[in-house]
């Protein structure tokens, strides 16, 4: 794999092409839409424009139709059972508020226990927050090493018969760290605890199985794997989300509503109240079609090589210093990093003068950070249609900063 590999996909992305001077390595926050997709939507409008699900013409059939083709290519691409078991949300955000409630609703008691890491994004924090408080149950987190590793032993030492939830990340926003979802759900159904992943990072960057890693749940985002904003997935068992409570109340996720009652729809409806986000699904849709086009094994080739070229540039770098682990294939496209003396929003914003987009602050997860003992961050990411040139780009921005700064 080298530069003609991104340069065979990048024609695809119009952003990139109209803007050749941008080096744009914040993929983790959000990635950029093929023709395809942008294709895939606009098609939506002009020729099945209607609202899905509630009309019995035949525009309204077609619109549902449309829907109901998305969620099914969802199911096969993560591997689920069935289409029941695909909710549609908002975002990774929404399907962790979603599981907050419902999943709390009908898991915790008073006393319960809720266990999180440390390296949680606040939507696999605050979401379980407030479930506890609710609740009146325990929020308990495990730490990992300097390096993002968990200690399975350790984890394994903190759950317990009041343990009813699990949450974990598939892969760090911060440090890229894959953690071992499958042997982490493993120790938790063997102590009758519910497995959830938040899958934001990893599901856009390898194959995930669901019946494989034998998770209870996995949320993700796909405007994170080329796919629209505004449209997510929540996966869960088909038993378990029949006996949650529905999160939201409204048109459509009903069977049927008396004064002072209602019956609610069946699986995945229940929980997707009000006008669905059909274009989104559409789009979403398109985005997985086109990973299978691209291959996605390729896929995750190509970054596998960005990401070694990309830590060889940064590690010898004077003044830097790289949070997580000290070899390339552990950090899975995302780099961390402080420099000293200059304020990451510095970093980002002399970077932003060289047209190289990266990101800087929290990056929502503060636990974390407190735990590094930083306030903030600059953080690069990359994708498959990122290009050698883009990072050598970066590394020679970076190393002008202090200079430019006015350190010597």
């Amino acid at each position: 794999m080298n530069d003609s590999f991104a340069k065979s996909v990048r024609k695809d992305f119009a952003l990139l092409i109209n803007n050749p001077d941008i080096a744009y390595l914040d993929s983790a926050a959000t990635t950029h839409r093929p023709d395809c997709v942008l294709k895939a939507i606009e098609n939506f409008y002009k020729e099945s424009n209607a609202n899905p699900l509630r009309g019995l013409y035949e525009l309204s059939v077609k619109a549902t139709d449309c829907y109901e083709q998305a969620r099914d290519k969802v199911r096969a691409f993560i591997n689920a059972d069935s289409c029941e078991e695909i909710v549609f949300t908002g975002n990774t955000t929404g399907s962790m508020n979603l599981l907050g409630y419902s999943l709390g609703e009908y898991l915790l008691n008073e006393g319960d226990e809720v266990l999180i890491t440390i390296m949680e994004h606040h939507s696999n924090i605050l979401p379980w927050q407030h479930a506890v408080r609710r609740k009146n149950a325990v929020l308990k987190y495990i730490e990992c090493d300097s390096e993002g590793k968990l200690d399975i032993d350790a984890f394994k030492a903190m759950l317990s018969d009041k343990t009813k939830i699990v949450s974990v990340c598939g892969i760090s926003n911060v440090l890229g760290c894959l953690n071992d979802i499958k042997t982490l759900a493993k120790a938790a159904h063997e102590k009758g605890a519910v497995f959830v992943c938040d899958g934001a990072q990893m599901v856009p960057h390898m194959p995930v199985d669901v019946k494989d890693l034998d998770v209870d749940f996995l949320a993700f985002s796909g405007h994170k794997m080329c796919a629209p904003m505004g449209i997510g997935v929540l996966y869960g068992k088909a038993e378990l989300l029949d006996k949650m409570p529905p999160f939201m109340t409204g048109g459509e996720m009903i069977e049927y509503v008396t004064r002072f009652d209602a019956t609610y729809a069946e699986l995945p409806h229940k929980f997707e109240a009000g006008t669905v986000n059909a274009s989104g699904a559409v789009g979403l849709r398109a985005a997985i079609e086109y990973y299978e086009e691209v291959g996605f094994d390729n896929i995750v080739e190509q970054e596998a090589v960005l990401g070694r070229y990309a830590f060889e540039q940064l590690k010898d770098i004077p003044h830097l210093n790289l949070l997580g682990a000290h070899d390339a294939d552990s950090h899975h496209g995302i780099f961390t990093f402080t420099i000293d003396d200059v304020h990451p929003h510095d970093i980002a914003a002399i970077m932003d003068s060289d047209k190289v987009c990266v990101r800087a602050g929290h990056h929502c997860a503060q636990p974390l950070m407190q735990f590094m003992n930083t306030q903030s961050t600059a953080r690069v990411s990359l994708a498959f249609y990122n290009t050698f040139e883009e990072i050598d780009r970066m590394a020679e921005s970076i190393k002008n900063i202090r200079p430019r700064m006015g350190f010597r």
